[in-house]
């Protein structure tokens, strides 16, 4: 897929991958994408809640490995 601009947020443990995200979804403009990767498995179900709650779509949301890859769009 593509997308904008990228997140690494691996290592980090809730709540801070959505912490992260929500901080870059401010600077980027409307309709523009985000891929932001993850390694804590909270992190699924906090993107969801998160999309939802703001309104961002998620797009994707796949499991790669260890890793979790979320694509959201503002």
């Amino acid at each position: 897929m593509n997308f904008d601009k990228e997140l690494d947020v691996r290592r980090l443990a809730c709540p801070m991958p959505v912490v992260k995200t929500k901080k870059m979804l401010v600077t980027m403009s409307p309709g523009q994408i985000l891929k932001v990767v993850a390694t804590d498995p909270g992190a699924v179900s906090d993107m969801k809640a998160f999309s939802e709650a703001t309104g961002h779509e998620l797009l994707s949301a796949e499991t790669s490995g260890e890793e979790f890859v979320f694509f959201l769009k503002k």
